[in-house]
């Protein structure tokens, strides 16, 4: 019974990330994704776009990575990628958050997941390329659709655009290809 109590407080505990705001807006709309549909949306684009990654990966293990990936940010807080004064290098309070929220689990699952979120956050492994390709690609995606969105609210350069989002192309050369199309058709206009 005390398993089922920690999963159960932790489930409580994540609820928390429907109330992170996230800088980027929804497709076609003035309102602010939360981390939660942030997370729920990279699920489903890998679900679409696995494809089109640059090798074969475990589908299961980059679901789980794009589910756990901003956890950590119930407790940190949501840092703008894009942000053109202050780098998103938050990693050891993270990291604390990390071993904070998914410490509520079990310990065998408490460890895993840590593992997962530390897999993810090096960017080394096939899957970690995929998920982090899903995570840079969706931004570019909700730019495109809000002519500039963010991008312009923030006087983010493409050069900026372009160093943040190249992590697609480790996971993705086809959808790296058609980001680049849409950043410097959007940059057009901007």
């Amino acid at each position: 019974m005390n398993r089922l109590l920690q999963q159960i407080a932790f489930i409580k505990e994540i609820d928390k990330l429907k109330y992170i705001q996230r800088k980027t807006r929804l497709f076609n709309s003035d309102r602010h994704e939360n981390d939660a549909e942030h997370s729920w949306h990279l699920a489903m684009m890998t679900l679409v776009l696995v494809e089109h990654s640059n090798v074969e990966i475990d589908v299961l293990k980059v679901l789980k990575m794009v589910l756990i990936h901003d956890l950590v940010e119930i407790d940190s807080g949501d840092i703008f990628i894009f942000d053109t004064t202050k780098n998103h290098d938050n990693t050891a309070e993270e990291l604390k958050a990390a071993k904070r929220i998914f410490g509520m689990l079990p310990e065998a699952q408490a460890t895993a997941l840590i593992a997962l979120w530390l897999e993810f956050e090096s960017g080394e492994t096939n899957e970690a390329k995929f998920a982090k390709a899903m995570d840079r690609f969706e931004p570019i995606l909700q730019n495109a659709s809000n002519n500039g969105g963010t991008w312009r609210e923030y006087k983010v350069p493409k050069e900026k655009v372009l160093d943040k989002t190249k992590p697609v192309a480790f996971g993705s050369k086809a959808i790296w290809e058609y980001s680049q199309n849409e950043i410097e058709t959007l940059f057009k206009t901007l």
